[in-house]
Parts: C-alpha cells; sequence; structure tokens
C-alpha cells in the first residue's frame, strides 16, 4: 500500500534581512514527507535545518525573514494562508518539540497548566475533562507522579521530565507531524535512549509521521525511516537509513559518519571534515601495546591529585517544623590522577560529576575527607593559597558563552587573567602571547578585536581553551566541555586538546555524559553514580567488560548506528 504524501517542500529558500541587504540560509531545498514516516533531517549548526522546522510551522518572524517556493501541507500552501488559520493548524495538526525544554518552558506557570492551556485553545473540552486528559498525557510518556509534575514548576523537575513535559504538550491533539528539533541534545545517553523509545512508541500507536532533527548520525539511524543530509543550506544526500550509512554519496556524509569517535577502535586522532575533503587524515590506531608502554611510564609517577574520602553534602530545609534534609552529591570518594594522564568521568546527570570537580577546585569545600595536590591538602588551605593555586588548577566551561563576558572584545578577555595572575611584564608583551595562543588553538589573530557574538560554538569553545592554556596549567578539568558542540566542531576541539596535553604537558579531568567522547580521550574511567563512585580501571577494559550493571547500562544506551 502506497503512502500518501503529508507535507511537500518545494523549491523553498530562506533568507533575511532588508531590501537592501539579504542573507540566503536555505536554498531551493525540495522534500517530502509521508503519511505514517519518520524522516531524520541531520547538519551541522548552521545547515538550516530548524530554520526550515520553523518555516514549516511558521514561526520565522515576518518582518525580516523572505521565503520563496512552495511548503504543502495536506494539499494547503502554508505560505499563502493567514495567520488565524495558521494558528488553528499550529499545536493541533502539526506540532513541534523544541530543542531547549528550559526555555521552551514558561518558568512562571506550572506544567500541567501549560499542556492544558493548548486542549483548551484546539478542543471543546471542559475544565475538568481537561485536567484527566492531561495527566492521562503524562502517564502516555511516562512521567513519574503524574499529580505531582502536574503541579510542579519547570524548575522543579529535571532535564529529561521537562522534555516529557514538552512532548506531552505536543502530542495532546494527536498531531499529524511531529516536527522533534534536537530533543535528546543535552540529555544523558540513558534518558536519550529513554525519549527514543518513547517517541517511537507514540509515533507507532498515533501513526503520526514525524521529522526528526539532529546533527548525530547514529541517533538519528536509530529513529529514523528516511535521512536527509542539510549541508550550509543545501540538501546533499537523501536516502534510507541503510543507504546513508552503509553506501553514503556524498563527501560530506562521509565526513560526518566518521567524525564521531568509535566505540571499538581507538585512533590517535579522529577525522575532521576538513581533513577528509583534502585527504590530509591518516587513520592512526592506537594498540594495546603503545597504550601499555604508555601507562607504564604514567603510572610509575608520583600522583599529581589524590582525593580521599572526599563527601560534599548539601543541606534543605523542609518546613519549620521538619528536620533538615542532607543531600549527599559527592559520598566517600577515592581516587588518584597521575601528571600527563586523562582520567575520564562519568555519569547520569545528578550523579555527582560536576559537585566533585567544583571541590577539586576549591569552588566548593568539602563537607569531609581530603584533596592533595602536589602533597598540599587543599582543604586546609586559606582563601589566598586557594587564589594562587587557581593559576595551576584551571576550568574549561560547558558553556563558553556564557563564560565570556559578551561586552569585553576576545583579545581583552584573555589578556585579563594574566593580567591578574602577573603572566608577562607588560600588556605589550601580553597581547603578543594572546595572538600566539589563538594561532595555537586554530584561530587567527583577527579573532584578538571580534566579541563573542560574532564567534560560533566551537570558535567560542576554543576561545576558552585558550582562554585556560594562558594560565599555564598543570591539571585542567573540562567540564563536558564539548557536549554542545555538532560532531564535526567535537572532533576538531578533542583533537585540539590532545595536541595541547602534548605540547604542554597538561593532565586531564574530562567530565562527561557522552562516554564515546570519554573513551576516545580517558586512560583510566572513573563511573560515578548517586554521589559514588561505581567503577574505577583502564578506559578500554571497562568499555569491554564491564562488572557494574549500571556501567552496562551506561555503554548499552549509547547509539550505535547500523
Amino acid at each position: 500500500m502506497s503512502q500518501e504524501k503529508l507535507l511537500e517542500i518545494q523549491n523553498l529558500s530562506i533568507s533575511f534581512g532588508n531590501k537592501k541587504k539579504k542573507t540566503e540560509v536555505v536554498h531551493e531545498i525540495s522534500l517530502e514527507i509521508l503519511s505514517n514516516e519518520i524522516v531524520g533531517i541531520v547538519g551541522e549548526s548552521g545547515s538550516g535545518k530548524s530554520v526550515t522546522s520553523l518555516a514549516v510551522m511558521g514561526l520565522l518572524p515576518k518582518k525580516t525573514s523572505n521565503l520563496s517556493g512552495n511548503i504543502i501541507f495536506q494539499g494547503e500552501n502554508l505560505l499563502t494562508i493567514k495567520e488565524k488559520e495558521f494558528q488553528k493548524l499550529r499545536g493541533n495538526a502539526i506540532s513541534m518539540i523544541f530543542q531547549e525544554p528550559m526555555s521552551a518552558l514558561n518558568p512562571s506557570l506550572q506544567c500541567g497548566f501549560q499542556v492544558a492551556e493548548i486542549l483548551k485553545q484546539h478542543t471543546t473540552l471542559s475544565t475538568s475533562e481537561v485536567k484527566k486528559e492531561t495527566l492521562q498525557l503524562f502517564e502516555k510518556v511516562k512521567l513519574p507522579r503524574p499529580n505531582e509534575i502536574y503541579n510542579s514548576y519547570p524548575h522543579q523537575i529535571s532535564g529529561g521530565q521537562m522534555q516529557r513535559v514538552m512532548i506531552a504538550m505536543a502530542i495532546a491533539c494527536k498531531p499529524k507531524l511531529l516536527i522533534a528539533d534536537e530533543p535528546t541534545t543535552a540529555l544523558d545517553v540513558t534518558v536519550q535512549k529513554e525519549i527514543l523509545e518513547l517517541l517511537k512508541e507514540l509515533q507507532k500507536d498515533t501513526g503520526m509521521s514525524m521529522i526528526f532533527i539532529s546533527h548525530d548520525l547514529s541517533l538519528v539511524s536509530e529513529i529514523a525511516d528516511r535521512v536527509v543530509v542539510m549541508y550550509k543550506g543545501s540538501i546533499v544526500e537523501t536516502g534510507s537509513v541503510y543507504q546513508i550509512f552503509k553506501q553514503p554519496k556524498a563527501q560530506y556524509t562521509k565526513a560526518l559518519l566518521n567524525s564521531r569517535p568509535s566505540l571499538r577502535t581507538r585512533l590517535e586522532t579522529l577525522p575532521t571534515i576538513a581533513s577528509l575533503a583534502d585527504k590530509s587524515f591518516v587513520a592512526k590506531e592506537v594498540t594495546p601495546q603503545q597504550r601499555a608502554l604508555k601507562h607504564k611510564n604514567l603510572y610509575t609517577k608520583e600522583p599529581l591529585l589524590t582525593v580521599k574520602n572526599v563527601s560534599k553534602e548539601y543541606y534543605s530545609n523542609a518546613g519549620i517544623f521538619q528536620k533538615k534534609r542532607t543531600v549527599k552529591a559527592v559520598n566517600q570518594v577515592s581516587f588518584s590522577v597521575f601528571p600527563g594522564e586523562t582520567l575520564g568521568l562519568v555519569g547520569e546527570s545528578g550523579c555527582g560529576k560536576s559537585t566533585l570537580g567544583k571541590t577539586i577546585l576549591q569552588l566548593e569545600r568539602a563537607t569531609k575527607g581530603s584533596i592533595y595536590y602536589r602533597g598540599k591538602d587543599l582543604t586546609s588551605l586559606s582563601k589566598k593559597d586557594v587564589r594562587h593555586l587557581r593559576k595551576e588548577i584551571q576550568l574549561i566551561f560547558q558553556d563558553p558563552y556564557s563564560s565570556l563576558n559578551p561586552r569585553i572584545l576576545i583579545g581583552e578577555a584573555l589578556m585579563e587573567p594574566m593580567e591578574v595572575h602577573n603572566i608577562e611584564s607588560s600588556p605589550k608583551k601580553r597581547k603578543q602571547r594572546v595572538l600566539a595562543l589563538l594561532t595555537k588553538v586554530g584561530l587567527d589573530e583577527t579573532y584578538f578585536s571580534r566579541y563573542p557574538h560574532e564567534l560560533s560554538g566551537g570558535q567560542r569553545q576554543r576561545v576558552g581553551i585558550a582562554r585556560t592554556i594562558a594560565m599555564e596549567p598543570k591539571l585542567v578539568i573540562c567540564d563536558e566541555s564539548v557536549s554542545a558542540l555538532d560532531i564535526s566542531v567535537q572532533a576538531q576541539v578533542l583533537n585540539l586538546l590532545n595536541e595541547l596535553k602534548d605540547a604542554f604537558g597538561f593532565t586531564y579531568i574530562f567530565i562527561s555524559h557522552d562516554l564515546a567522547v570519554v573513551k576516545f580521550m580517558a586512560d583510566q574511567l572513573l563511573v560515578m553514580n548517586q554521589g559514588k563512585i561505581e567503577e574505577l580501571g583502564d578506559a578500554d577494559e571497562i568499555y569491554a567488560n564491564p562488572t557494574k550493571a549500571y556501567t552496562k547500562k551506561l555503554i548499552d544506551a549509547i547509539p550505535k548506528g547500523i
């Protein structure tokens, strides 16, 4: 039985700007979505994926966007209908799950109210029927304690739960087409797997069509029937999941597939889109013998950092007549980090990874235990001594944009900490050093005079890395420092971190929920669960033979492709 066309995009071009200056971001793309079909759209940031989906939803700004071509939904051209007609369609026949649930949900309204609002807008149900339907939706998307979450505000629930509320809102009116825009980007692998399974289940139950947008091809392979690959506003390849994964034709598709760290082999460097395009990439595998020799040299030295029985507790007042509640974010954790080592630290959100990192940095004070850095107990140092130590232990942040001051030029942001720590004797010498650092991290000297908003996510992360290495640290804590980046940009940044480690003799604690990335980077792997160490050992051995059920669950949740 042939499927009918639900959505047809014909020669769609999208540009932004006014009559004097227009920038075209999508160039004459054509694609179709059949009924009861899941189509994956993949590509890097800036490839036009999200802009295309917003055009289908009629959510692009009317004054600054210019669209040509046709978007035909169930026989009707969405580019010619009035806004009032679009409002009847939006949230009803066509629905969307946005990338960032925290910013997509209203923080001042309860979760139940926000879902109920959609039903009130598009149905004739009574107030009691709307509440009953909302609670049933919460059960459908497998939210725990539906009644409690109905009355909760977004900040009171986890990221995975917020995403489920968004899904409940999107499917409330049983749409014909659901657009899921990067719905799992910021989530742990286990939560990501749950959300994917949930979306597949809902699609099967309702027969709706789905556009699943992501920059991760492996992820798309787990859910889609067909895949559309976009690059710089154009479609470079379309085909079934098998065709795209096993017989890709476009060079860009091949590069995207190869940029993700492999779980089977350990390479010295990851291929990037640029290195595959100019054929400069040579795959060099790290043999177990090379790795064993490296580890023999690493682990015969004295530890650089030793964490002994460290606990970090938080207290919350449950009420006037109730006892204080104790939350053990880090619970009796002990391990050592050796000079030149990369220790991978993994676990789900809330397991205590970032709290442990902050405690090592003395941004949080340990409740119990000791942290020895080069023989000194950090927990007993004065604030002045800790300030001096800041130079030696540095942090690369998760979100490079919020860690940079939007009003300060990149060059000034890099020179400022050097001035604080008396690195170089004059502003002229600091500037020379900063220009050299920018080149070192793959940016040119023009970036000195740019502002953060003029840079892409990958470029901002490089600035964050340059700021860290300006301090000449001995120990660098990377806290989810590549989790927000496209896979190809992520490959560039991971290669850069390894190059800098060799050049400057850095030691890394690499915190991430992405196990494939950690496997590529780590010598030793430390798996955390509910504040405790679940498993600790050689990264390759743990991946090959996890001894704990929790570690196995994390590894099994990684998208493997086909």
